[in-house]
This record gives structure tokens, C-alpha cells and sequence, in this order.
């Protein structure tokens, strides 16, 4: 089998970015938006060892799951793995995603509840980030293709709600009114690199990324006047090379600096800068099941709490909630929430895990942990310290399940590092067990998960925490 080769294959499974699987001449072969079942005559793309690239030509019969995407942009744009499957079947392949997860990388065979479906398929996006830059000579807004960094220009995006159609009309015309180029990586030229929204109840944080001050910012409002009926405008200027959307908290301009919201019966608040879960109705869901882990008595560590919204409605029901969030915009949300709220049992600390973490498990030696790392996971000394503390029970939520089943693996025991830093794998563990693995799709159409964990805690874990050993 070689480059551009047509040949006739039939799609078996798919894979973890939702691409389809099949087999031909002792190769195994990937084939982006392939459905189990169907048969497709494909070119060849690329050879590499004993795997295949291809790209589908043609589909003559295509699967009973199969549905036309609503995006134009679909099948160039990088957003979106998942638009050409029917909603059922998404759910199971993320269920399977996370199963498989648990078995390829920690050795487990996870007993994986079906996952949670979202209310909403399309629309459900409370957040928009998109780069701006040139594509064709021309100033470009839209997203990045797949493993590039060159955007697909697009006018709107049926997985974020109607707004973001008219606010991407008006930053082009903003920008065409006032000069401006969008960033160009390769050369360092342009003014304008992203713009980021968040909604909070009908309410707007807008944040222009630049490069540097500019003119005309007032015609800017004047257009988002007649999009948002409630906004407050932020100007972030970034004059490095790297790709980090935000790095510096924004300079407010305009508006309020915070937007009240509310989750059940907490009344919150958010910036720019501050974590929210994308799919409110999703994250409503999913809070209330970490929530329903935990007990009256329990004390509980929330790592990595954001603006504060979990670790209140853990206050709500537990003895106290601890949080621990290193953005101090997202630290001050959540003092204002505890005082909002009148949760005199919630405490929060601003600062990294890896540096928070002990002093509170010194002071509360029989607390319960949760956990809600950005995508790289749990860092292994804190996995460590966990594992020396040896917490009845953990509660890990995560929107990778690679690094979900890492961490898990090392927590559980079945991932066993070496003096070189590898991780190996082990027949049995002997720490925690799992009691609960739900996957939540709070990314409809895309090929990403957020999964809720259980770990209960072993008694043979429980001996080596009592005699000062760590493993």
C-alpha cells in the first residue's frame, strides 16, 4: 500500500478522536468521519510502519447513524469531530472512549455507566474563543483546522448560541472600519489576535486579545450595543509569540467587572478570567451528582475550584468545603460567593494544589478530596501526597479521560512509577477502588468528555497511612 492509493475498505470501530478503523493489507487504517458498518472506497494519504491515513472518496451505502452535519465548515474546521453522527451514537462512543481509556493506559476494566446526555445539541456554549489572523490575504475569523494553527474562516457556529453569528459580522467590520489586520504567527504583524465571550444569564464578557493599544474602540461598542443587551468590555494586550489566549488578567474598559449568576441555590459571580463549565445545563447535572457523593459529616478539599461554584454547594450540604484556586480573579469570586451566600463553613485559598493542599489536610486529617484539574491531570506529587494521606474518599472529575485514567491508575495502584518516571503497569492494585465512573457529554458534537470518578479507599491503603509509609 502506497501514498495516494484508492482502495476499498469496511469501517470496524472508531477511534478516540472519532475517526473510523479499518484493516487492509496487514495495515490497520484510519479514516476521519468513517461510521462503523460502512463501506467506502478511500485514498491513501500516508503510510507509516504498519498504519495507514486515508481520506473517504465515496460512501455508496451510508450508516443508519449517519446525519448531515449543520456546520458548513465542518469537515475542514478542527472544533467539531462529531456532527456527522447521530446524537445516540455519540453518546456511546464517548461512553466506549472512556471505558477503553481505563483499560488501555491503567490495565482496568472499568465498569462505565452510559453517558449523561446534554438537554441541548446544539447551542449549548455559554463560552466563544476565536483567533483572529489572515487566511488568502485577507483578515480571517473562525477556527483552527485540526493539528494547525490555520483558521477555517467561518460566520457562525451551531454549537454556540445565535449571538455568535452578528458579534463575528461586527468585529470584521470593526476591524475594517479602523485598519486593522488580524495577527499573523509566522510574521508577528496584526493587531487583533482573539476575541473571547463568556454569557453569564443573558449578560456579556467580552475580552479583545491585541497587540497592542488601538483606535476606534468606541465604534466597537456601538456595534456590540446592538448585539448584547448587557455587556462589560476588556482589552488584553499580548505582544508574545506563544499561544496562550490569556495570560495577564484583562484591563476592564467598559462595564462591570463581575456578572452575578446562579446554580441551584447559589448565587455566583465570574470575570473574564474565571472557570465556568461550558454547558450550563450539563454542569448543573454534574454538580449535582459530585455533590450527592459526599456526606454531612465530610469535610471536603475542593482542588482546583475555579470561581468557587462547586466548593459553595459542597458548603451547602457538608461540615465545611475548603478550595483551593491558584487565579486570584477566580479566588475573589469565590470570597464574594461565600459572603453572597452566607457560607461561614467555606474557605478559600488562592494558590497552587501542590502548595495548598498539605496545610489544609494538616489541619483536617479526615477529609474527603475533590478533584477538577484543567486537561494535563493531577501532578504526580500530589498524587503522591494523596496516596500518603490516604483520604477515604476521592472524587475526581476530568475532561481528558487519558490523563483521568492515568491518574486513576496511580491512585488505584494498577500504575506503578519507576525510579526513571515511567509508568508501569500492575495486575492488581492495592490503594483505592474504583466505586463510580459517569461520563457527562458536556461537549455535544465534539469528540471530548467530562467524566466523574469514585474512588473509595482500601483498608490495605488505609495500613500504609497509618504506619507513615508512602508508596
Amino acid at each position: 500500500m502506497q501514498k495516494n492509493d484508492l482502495i476499498e475498505v469496511q469501517c470496524e470501530a472508531l477511534g478516540t478522536n472519532g475517526e473510523g478503523i479499518a484493516h487492509s493489507g496487514g495495515l490497520t487504517v484510519f479514516v476521519p468521519y468513517l461510521l462503523p458498518g460502512e463501506k467506502a472506497s478511500i485514498r491513501i494519504l500516508k503510510v507509516k510502519g504498519g498504519v495507514a491515513y486515508g481520506k473517504a472518496e465515496e460512501i455508496p451505502v451510508p450508516a443508519e447513524d449517519r446525519v448531515r452535519p449543520k456546520c458548513p465548515v465542518f469537515y475542514r474546521c478542527g472544533g467539531c469531530r462529531l456532527q456527522h453522527m447521530r446524537y445516540r451514537s455519540q453518546l456511546r462512543f464517548k461512553t466506549d472512549l472512556v471505558r477503553g481509556a481505563f483499560r488501555k493506559i491503567a490495565g482496568i476494566d472499568a465498569e462505565v455507566d452510559p453517558c449523561e446526555r446534554s438537554d441541548r445539541e446544539y447551542g449549548y456554549r455559554n463560552k466563544l474563543q476565536l483567533p483572529v489572523g489572515v487566511a488568502g490575504g485577507s483578515n480571517a475569523i473562525g477556527f483552527y483546522a485540526e493539528r494547525t494553527h490555520r483558521i477555517v474562516k467561518t460566520d457562525e457556529c451551531p454549537i454556540h448560541p445565535a449571538w455568535s453569528k452578528p458579534l463575528i459580522a461586527a468585529l470584521y467590520r470593526f476591524m475594517e472600519k479602523c485598519g486593522l489586520d488580524g495577527y499573523d504567527e509566522k510574521t508577528g504583524k496584526g493587531q487583533v489576535r482573539h476575541i473571547v465571550v463568556r454569557e453569564i444569564k443573558n449578560r456579556f464578557l467580552v475580552t479583545l486579545v491585541t497587540t497592542e493599544e488601538i483606535k476606534g474602540i468606541d465604534y466597537l461598542y456601538y456595534l456590540l450595543d446592538g448585539i448584547f443587551p448587557e455587556y462589560s468590555f476588556f482589552l488584553s494586550i499580548d505582544t508574545s509569540h506563544d499561544n496562550v489566549v490569556l495570560k495577564d488578567p484583562p484591563k476592564l474598559l467598559k462595564g462591570k467587572p463581575f456578572y452575578e449568576g446562579v446554580e441551584g441555590d447559589i448565587v455566583f459571580e465570574a470575570g473574564a478570567s474565571t472557570f465556568l463549565q461550558v454547558n450550563e445545563g450539563v454542569r448543573g447535572k454534574l454538580y449535582e451528582r459530585a455533590v450527592s457523593l459526599f456526606s454531612e459529616k465530610d469535610v471536603v478539599v475542593d482542588c482546583y475550584a475555579g470561581g468557587g461554584l462547586l466548593t459553595a454547594m459542597l458548603a451547602k450540604k457538608c461540615k465545611r468545603a475548603y478550595g483551593i484556586e491558584v487565579v486570584p480573579e477566580a479566588s475573589a469570586c469565590a470570597d464574594s460567593l461565600k459572603k453572597k451566600n452566607g457560607l461561614k463553613n467555606m474557605f478559600d485559598l488562592c494558590g497552587t494544589v501542590e502548595e495548598k493542599l498539605a496545610e489544609v489536610l494538616g489541619k483536617e486529617k479526615g477529609a474527603a478530596l475533590l478533584f477538577d484539574p484543567p486537561r494535563a491531570g493531577i501532578d504526580r506529587k500530589v498524587l503522591k501526597e494523596v496516596l500518603a494521606y490516604a483520604p477515604e474518599k476521592i472524587v475526581y472529575i476530568s475532561c481528558d479521560p487519558a490523563t483521568l485514567a492515568r491518574d486513576v491508575g496511580i491512585l488505584t495502584g494498577r500504575l506503578e512509577e519507576t525510579e526513571q518516571g515511567e509508568l508501569v503497569k500492575r495486575e492488581t492494585g492495592n490503594s483505592y477502588k474504583i466505586a463510580l465512573v459517569k461520563p457527562f457529554d458536556m461537549f455535544p458534537q465534539t469528540r471530548h468528555v467530562e467524566t466523574l470518578v469514585l474512588l473509595t479507599r482500601t483498608e490495605e491503603s488505609l495500613h500504609f497511612s497509618q504506619m507513615g509509609c508512602k508508596k
